[in-house]
């Protein structure tokens, strides 16, 4: 199977869109984390370490539940293909955390701080939440105004997301 969205499969396309998002949330719940403790004590290779071992196991974790779900509603094994596919749509996921790797690395060179990678990185994430829900609302045979209240929706959702963790780590 091609990465060409012409040949991508609707069910691919909403598996990958549905693991962006998990990965969204949890790097955008780190990285709220590692905001709200002293940044001084918080170097950008603990800040990178944290991010990537979090994401890494996230994605594993999902990983492992694709194919666990595969067995009990097939009661097979998954193909190769099947396990390629799975791999594809978990790991490629993985991209979502580029951009805030990127700005913690300017932290370790001096560039930024890591409090502003991680301001940056935090921007980035719900910035990358929106871009999600339009890619997922984008073929909707809705009127633009409906779009707009399911963008609208899934920031509120967002926004709420980002305020309990705030609560939680403040």
């Amino acid at each position: 199977m091609r990465n060409d969205p012409a040949t991508v499969s609707p069910e691919h396309r909403a598996e990958a869109l549905k693991e962006r998002v998990y990965v969204t949330f949890t790097s955008l719940a780190v990285v709220l984390a590692m905001q709200s403790h002293s940044t001084e004590e918080l170097s950008a290779g603990e800040a990178a370490s944290t991010l990537s071992i979090t994401v890494v196991g996230t994605l594993l974790a999902v990983f492992v539940a694709d194919v666990v779900s595969h067995l009990a509603v097939h009661a097979t094994v998954p193909t190769s293909a099947e396990i390629r596919r799975m791999a594809a749509v978990s790991f490629g996921a993985f991209a979502t955390v580029v951009l805030p790797l990127v700005f913690i690395g300017f932290a370790a060179l001096d560039r930024w701080s890591i409090d502003a990678a991680l301001r940056a990185s935090t921007i980035a994430l719900t910035l990358s939440l929106i871009a999600i829900g339009f890619l997922a609302v984008r073929r909707v045979k809705l009127a633009w105004w409906q779009r707009l209240v399911v963008l609208g929706a899934e920031f509120a959702v967002g926004a709420a997301v980002v305020g309990l963790e705030l609560l939680a780590h403040g």
